[in-house]
């Protein structure tokens, strides 16, 4: 049995889910939610990804995987932020055992999650188990990755900061934002794995795998349904662009 590879947490998101006060309506979304500069960035530009060979079962091998890709990710993203003339500044990276352990300012890497991005540090912290190890040839390293960095662009880009104010939110708007932030995270992840795919040198099994995941997985509430998950994994690896991620634009049926 694998472990569930998608429920991916934001520390600032997690945080909200249980305090939320009433609110009549929703209001729509603000600007930095639907019509940020990113959106219109084009293209990303990066087109080369060089990954690590890696053996089974190895937590040190599967380390140096993961930091080499972030490489690539701190490549192409910086790009794409300059085009839209936001600044841009690294994430911390760091990688845990198990859960329970010590991610800082987050408290402790919680149960239940692969990875989680931690704001207020701006830190990346990715669990490294006997599961995702048992299979490190496959794509669900990179894409769990990938995704945590796309909250890394949230955060840069003033989203996550929107979203982590709460004051006068219904809980049913909390859920709402938190699966539209976590949803975009997926389609940042595919735009960026499909922009360097042919690099790779894989095959198109191995996409169409975690995507085949994706879709057998389970609805949390937070992170959308699986058929949405790889929706929005697959529109961005599609588009090659984040100009296909705004998920705070779309219709409720595809970020539920």
């Amino acid at each position: 049995m694998r472990s569930p590879l998608f429920a991916v947490l934001s520390g600032a998101l997690a945080s909200l889910l249980f305090a939320g006060t009433a609110a009549a309506g929703t209001p729509a979304f603000p600007p930095v939610l639907t019509s940020n500069k990113v959106y219109k960035s084009g293209a990303m530009e990066l087109k080369e990804c060089q990954e690590q060979p890696i053996q089974r079962d190895d937590l040190d091998g599967a380390r140096v995987y993961l930091e080499f890709v972030l490489d690539c990710l701190n490549d192409s993203w910086s790009r794409q932020l300059a085009k839209a003339k936001i600044p841009f500044s690294k994430p911390k990276f760091g990688v845990v055992s198990k859960a329970g352990q010590s991610v800082g300012k987050c408290g402790k890497f919680p149960a239940g999650a692969q990875a989680l991005y931690c704001p207020p540090e701006r830190k990346m912290t990715v669990l490294l188990d006997p599961a995702i190890l048992s299979e490190p040839t496959e794509l669900f390293l990179m894409e769990v990755v990938a995704h945590e960095y796309g909250h890394h662009i949230q955060e840069l880009t003033g989203m996550i900061d929107v979203v982590d104010r709460r004051k006068g939110k219904s809980k049913a708007r909390i859920y709402d934002e938190a699966r539209r932030i976590e949803l975009q995270a997926e389609c940042f992840s595919g735009a960026f794995i499909g922009s360097v795919w042919q690099s790779l040198g894989r095959r198109d099994f191995d996409f169409k795998y975690i995507l085949k995941v994706a879709q057998a997985g389970f609805d949390d509430g937070i992170h959308g349904k699986p058929a949405n998950i790889a929706y929005w994994l697959k529109r961005g690896f599609d588009a090659e662009s984040p100009n296909a991620c705004n998920t705070f634009s779309a219709p409720k049926a595809r970020v539920s």
